[in-house]
């Protein structure tokens, strides 16, 4: 499936992953630490995410004056690719929390061929999460950033009537078609999370927040987030 077209330029997401690091990189040798708030977004396979994350990146931008990064698995494994700039973002932002090595026991040991992938992928989420100015679509991130102070997380849901739609019209399916992807996505999206890391992400509790997609444009759902977010401040 041509899952490109759903995303937004990794070109793009990976200049403003860059520059976040740059500025981190810069604040950690001076005094002090300001608190500096991570989103994650989980949706359900056909609900609109990226177009509301990029909205909300710039709102979040505008609300704070700093730079803001998106990050997705296709940025994660562009990263991943390139070691030198893997080492470089791991380095610049700081030492790796203790509770990483808890999470990983939880891995389960039927997926031996690509634990030790998901547990350097867990350490870039965590790291980069913890910085802060991070907007973090998927990767069961709710689950891996959980015991983060500094991280909100969020929901997205929709109809089935209202993903098969949604999908066919940015993959130009049929509905028939769109309806057999949207099955077979979420059951994989939902394998993936309970067999890595023993949880659901249909657990409610996981959430600050869970927004309805078919009410909310982008737009609304974004500012939604964003007022949020600036106002659970501590």
């Amino acid at each position: 499936m041509p899952e490109r077209v759903l995303v937004p330029s990794i070109e793009q997401r990976l200049a403003g992953l860059m520059e976040v690091t740059r500025r981190k990189d810069q604040e950690a040798e001076k005094k002090g630490k300001r608190f500096a708030p991570t989103i994650s977004i989980s949706r359900e396979f056909g609900c609109e995410a990226y177009p509301m994350a990029e909205k909300l990146k710039s709102l979040m931008e505008e609300k704070t004056g700093e730079p803001w990064a998106l990050i997705d698995k296709g940025l994660m494994a562009e990263v991943e690719k390139n070691h030198r700039l893997s080492d470089n973002i791991l380095d610049s932002l700081g030492k790796r929390p203790r509770f990483l090595d808890e999470l990983f026991s939880l891995l389960s040991s039927r997926w031996k061929n690509e634990k030790d992938h998901y547990q350097l992928l867990c350490d870039h989420i965590v790291s980069l999460a913890a910085a802060g100015n991070t907007i973090i679509i998927g990767m069961g991130s709710a689950v891996i950033t959980q015991q983060l102070d500094n991280c909100r997380h969020f929901r997205l849901y929709a109809s089935p009537e209202f993903k098969t739609r949604s999908i066919a019209r940015r993959l130009k399916l049929t509905r028939q078609e769109a309806e057999l992807v949207v099955e077979k996505r979420q059951k994989e999206r939902d394998a993936f999370v309970r067999n890595f890391l023993n949880a659901r992400m249909t657990d409610l509790g996981l959430y600050h927040l869970v927004i309805n997609n078919d009410r909310n444009p982008a737009e609304r759902m974004a500012r939604t987030i964003a007022d949020y977010v600036m106002n659970s401040r501590p």
